[in-house]
């Protein structure tokens, strides 16, 4: 698997596909055709066919990626509504839904590319226009970004994935905590 899932949720993993958005080398994800192709296969929007990415798909991608972290930020941070991330948001959702299908051995979902990204439009406004909208987060890791919805008992969920942030974090506090036992007591007079 070439992408990571913590979320839980199609649009908020999506989000992740930008590493690190703060910090000064943030990572894209999302540079070619066939990532992008790879990322629609390996999230379940489509599944038992390909496909087809090209080029002109990476910034339409990238752009409705975008607003829907824009929108995101605004609610956690009880920021304004943003019209136009709004917009992208919507306009792409405008395309018709991927196609399911029956086959003997289980299912298949075929989309061309805006009907893949429709559908993580569509997952996205879900989320922010639903009671699920109250249950969103950022990471408490510093470095990390990603958005999720927590869902873990009394809302006490800090990191997008305990595997990985959740443990980096863990082990940052265990060394600060031995660190600070090594240190000489200075004597008292």
């Amino acid at each position: 698997m070439e992408h990571a899932f913590p979320c839980g949720n199609t649009a908020l993993d999506f989000v992740g596909t930008l590493k690190a958005r703060r910090n000064p080398g943030p990572r894209e994800t999302l540079t070619a055709p066939t990532g992008l192709a790879s990322w629609y296969r390996e999230a379940g929007v489509v599944a038992g066919s390909e496909v087809s990415c090209g080029a002109a798909d990476i910034p339409k991608a990238v752009s409705v990626r975008e607003a829907i972290y824009t929108l995101v930020f605004a609610r956690l941070n009880e920021l304004p509504y943003d019209e136009h991330a709004a917009a992208i948001l919507n306009a792409a959702a405008r395309f018709p839904a991927a196609v399911p299908q029956l086959v003997p051995d289980g299912h298949r979902i075929e989309a061309t590319a805006d009907q893949a990204l429709s559908a993580v439009a569509r997952d996205a406004i879900a989320v922010l226009g639903g009671s699920d909208a109250e249950l969103l987060k950022e990471c408490g890791r510093p470095e990390c970004t990603q958005v999720y919805l927590d869902r873990s008992r009394g809302g006490r969920r800090e990191w997008c994935a305990m595997e990985t942030c959740g443990n980096k974090m863990k082990a940052k506090a265990y060394r600060a905590r031995k660190k600070d036992q090594t240190r000489p007591v200075p004597a008292r007079p």
